[in-house]
C-alpha cells in the first residue's frame, strides 16, 4: 500500500476489494442487521460493483454503508490514497495539498480530510482503557494553540487551550478545553488515568488538587530553569509532543479554527500513537476505524474559516 502506484490507489475494483478484505476479513457482515455469513453478492448487469444483499434483513449495502466513505461521490481510489497520504505525514498535510494532489477541488479534499481524522479518532477511555497504571508514569502539560498577534492585519481570535497526557513510552490523548484550572483538568485527568499511575507534571497550581488523586504526583520547577532532575523527574515527553502538534498547526496548517481543532488533535495523537509501525500499517489501522463514523457535510460546520 505505500507505493502510490500500487492498483488500489488507481483501480475502483481493487481498491473496493481491498477495503472489503480490511473491513470483512472473514467474509461480508451486513450493517444494518450485522449478519455473517449471510449476504449474496448482485452480479446482474443492472446492479453497481460491489453491491450485496442480506438474505436475513433483505437489505442492500456495499463496503462503505456506515462508514466515514458512505454516500460520497469520490471515487474510491482517492479516499485510499487520501488516507495514506494524511497518516504517513508526520505533521500533516493541508487540504489545498490534497486538492492539488488528488485532482479534487479544495472544498472537497478539506471535507475528505475531516472525514478521514473522524476514523482517526479514538475510542473513549472506558472502551480503550485509561493511560498509565502501577509504575507508570503519565506526563500532563498545556499549551496554547494559535497565531502571533503581530501576523495578524485586524481580528485576533484568543488562542486555544489543550492540555495532553502522554504517557511514556505509551500512548497520548489531547484535549481542547476552555481554560486551563484545577476544576476544568481534574475530572479530565481522573477520567483518563489510572489511579495507580505517577503523575509529571511542571510547577503549576493548577495539577495540586489532581495530583492528590494518583499513586504520587513529581514537579519539575520551569520558572527556575529546571527541566529535567535525576533523570527522571521532568515534562520533556509531552513537550516533545508540543513540539510536532505547533510544527503542524504552524506550517501546515497555518491556522485551526475552534470547533474543528479536537478533529485536529486526533490526527496528530493517532499518529503519535501508532508510531511505532509503518506508513502502510497506519494507514490500515485508520481503515478500521471508518466503520460507524459517519460524517456529513453539515455536521462538519462547513461555513467555517479552516
Amino acid at each position: 500500500m505505500a507505493d502510490i502506484t500500487n492498483p488500489i490507489f488507481q483501480d475502483e475494483d481493487k481498491a473496493r476489494q481491498f477495503l472489503e478484505a480490511q473491513r470483512w476479513p472473514n467474509g461480508p457482515v451486513c450493517p444494518h442487521c450485522g449478519s455473517v455469513e449471510c449476504s449474496t453478492k448482485m452480479q446482474g448487469k443492472a446492479h453497481r460493483p460491489g453491491l450485496y444483499q442480506c438474505k436475513a434483513c433483505r437489505q442492500q449495502f456495499t463496503v462503505t454503508v456506515r462508514t466515514v466513505y458512505e454516500r460520497s461521490k469520490i471515487p474510491l481510489t482517492k479516499w485510499l490514497l487520501a488516507t495514506y497520504l494524511l497518516c504517513s505525514s508526520k505533521k500533516g498535510m493541508s487540504a489545498h495539498q490534497l486538492h492539488r494532489m488528488l485532482g479534487v477541488t479544495y472544498k472537497t479534499a478539506w471535507f475528505m480530510a475531516h472525514r478521514i481524522r473522524e476514523s482517526m479518532r479514538e475510542l473513549s477511555a472506558p472502551e480503550s482503557g485509561p493511560l498509565g497504571g502501577e509504575n507508570k508514569v503519565v506526563e500532563a502539560d498545556e499549551t496554547y494553540v494559535g497565531g502571533k498577534a503581530k501576523n495578524r492585519k485586524n481580528h485576533v481570535p484568543p488562542k486555544e487551550a489543550v492540555v495532553s497526557l502522554v504517557e511514556r513510552e505509551g500512548r497520548v490523548r489531547s484535549f481542547h478545553v476552555p481554560e486551563v484550572t484545577s476544576k476544568t483538568l481534574r475530572p479530565i485527568l481522573k477520567a483518563q488515568i489510572e489511579q495507580k499511575s505517577y503523575l509529571m507534571t511542571d510547577e503549576s497550581g493548577v495539577y495540586l488538587k489532581p495530583g492528590n488523586d494518583f499513586q504520587g504526583h513529581g514537579r519539575v520547577n520551569h520558572s527556575i530553569e529546571e527541566y529535567v532532575r535525576g533523570g527522571f523527574w521532568h515534562t520533556n515527553t509531552v513537550e516533545g509532543y508540543f513540539s510536532i502538534l505547533k510544527r503542524g498547526v504552524v506550517g501546515t496548517y497555518h491556522h485551526v479554527s475552534q470547533q474543528h481543532l479536537k478533529r485536529y488533535l486526533g490526527e496528530f495523537d493517532f499518529r503519535y500513537n501508532y508510531r511505532q509501525i509503518s506508513d502502510t500499517e497506519r494507514a490500515v489501522v485508520a481503515l478500521k476505524g471508518i466503520e460507524g463514523k459517519r460524517l456529513t457535510y453539515r455536521r462538519t460546520d462547513i461555513g467555517a474559516n479552516v
